[in-house]
């Protein structure tokens, strides 16, 4: 997958994570990283459970401060959201978690409709408008999230492990969401511990074990010739700690 370049040509920051580790309670989670992703790329962070590749997300999207180190955009901070593993959806209809959403960000009363129906066509919903979206199956639920999402214009779209326990078709459906958002020039980073998905989508890889960072590098090179042994056994199947 090649670079693209975003629509409005707008260069998107690049993102370092310097030092950056997380403890609770005394207990490192997240022993220090340091890491810089450029350019408009689609980045998977892997690892097995527990690796701490949903924690580096969320201190890379702001969710959560690091206590060492410090995460900054080189240059304007983009545009950013975030899709999780178990969406976050309100109890309202399809259609109104989207209106929703674009009255908190201000959108004009008049436009909210069918701005949000159109998000419903683009990712395949405009038919459940009307459903409630909690009643919605898990890879419904994660287009929604999706749309919810397009309709914030990130230039920086993170997900956290999307297609966990989704069925073949659904997982199709989501990643097929994300190559669009990344046709549109949004930079994806995602996590993910699947290695086709990875072979199917990512520009790098980053390599995360027992809260650490291992490995990070063009994904080709990550498959053909990996740097780590824990590189080297995760693709060939093998638990890493």
């Amino acid at each position: 997958m090649n670079e693209l370049t975003r629509l409005d040509a707008t260069p998107i920051s690049p993102l370092a994570l310097e030092g950056v580790g997380f403890s609770h309670r005394g207990q490192p989670l997240l022993h220090p990283v340091d890491l810089r992703l450029t350019g408009c790329h689609c980045t998977l962070v892997m690892g097995p459970n527990g690796a701490g590749k949903s924690l580096l997300m969320r201190l890379a999207h702001g969710l959560l401060a690091p206590t060492t180190g410090r995460v900054r955009w080189e240059g304007r901070p983009p545009r950013q959201a975030m899709v999780f593993q178990r969406p976050v959806l309100l109890r309202r209809s399809a259609l109104a978690n989207l209106t929703y959403a674009l009255a908190i960000a201000g959108t004009p009363r008049r436009q909210r409709k069918p701005l949000a129906r159109e998000a419903l066509a683009r990712f395949g919903l405009a038919a459940l408008e009307a459903r409630p979206a909690r009643v919605l199956s898990g890879g419904e639920q994660q287009r929604l999230a999706l749309a919810r999402a397009w309709l914030a214009r990130p230039e920086v779209l993170f997900l956290d492990e999307p297609t966990s326990a989704l069925d073949p078709a659904a997982i199709k459906a989501v990643e097929d969401a994300v190559r669009d958002f990344h046709r549109r020039g949004t930079r994806i980073v995602m996590t993910s511990h699947d290695l086709n998905q990875a072979r199917r989508l990512a520009d790098d890889i980053v390599l995360m074990a027992d809260g650490r960072l291992i490995e990070h590098g063009p994904s080709e090179t990550f498959f053909t010739a990996p740097a780590s042994p824990e590189a080297r056994a995760f693709i060939r199947g093998e638990l890493i700690w």
